[in-house]
């Protein structure tokens, strides 16, 4: 089954000392990176996905600004794809359908920041556009959130949303998604 990799918004505002900075971004960009190097390795399909606001009163990701570039813990390296979206849907007004369709692409495996926005959004509309999703869990960050007077940890947050991906695809670790492309490489030969 052809698979590329999305490493959706992995961009120094989320970082420490970034504009909107998440909990626990630097563990989740690692485990990005173990999969990107495994993508590279291999000559896998993958796709940086970078943010760009364009509402004028944004307060991250602001056009022009270095918390736009994508982490160095996952750098973009000259001539791999990247995909600029102004949406949390990283399919919405961008050319990345028909990239992975013109690849053969059949099943994506998702990383990057925010869990509970573009991470969901995307894997979201990936498995309505009729690709496989796998999210890789620990190679995704978030933040809290506050609803009304209650502060939700992130920690709950990114699990509620990762239970709720079940139902679009499978969720597993960055170990679990290695063995089972593993796996599926010994099967094949």
């Amino acid at each position: 089954m052809k698979t590329a990799l999305l490493l959706i918004d992995i961009q120094k505002d989320y970082f420490p000392g970034g504009r909107m900075e998440l909990v626990n971004p630097l563990e989740a960009a690692r485990k990005a990176y173990e999969l990107l190097q495994c993508f590279r390795e291999h000559h896998q399909a993958h796709v940086h996905v970078q943010h760009v606001a364009t509402k004028p009163d944004a307060t991250f990701f602001i056009r022009g600004t270095d918390g736009t570039d994508i982490h160095d813990s996952v750098a973009h390296f000259e001539g791999e794809p990247l995909v600029i979206k102004h949406y949390p849907n990283a399919f919405r007004e961008t050319n990345l359908l028909d990239l992975l369709k013109g690849w053969g692409i059949e099943r994506l495996i998702i990383t990057g920041m925010m869990t509970h926005m573009c991470v969901d959004a995307t894997a979201r509309a990936a498995a309505d556009l009729g690709f496989r999703v796998i999210v890789a869990a620990d190679a995704c960050a978030t933040r809290d959130l506050k609803y009304g007077d209650t502060v939700i940890p992130a920690d709950h947050v990114h699990k509620a949303f990762l239970a709720a991906l079940k139902s679009y695809g499978q969720v597993m670790t960055t170990d679990e998604v290695i063995a089972h492309l593993a796996a599926e490489q010994v099967k094949t030969k």
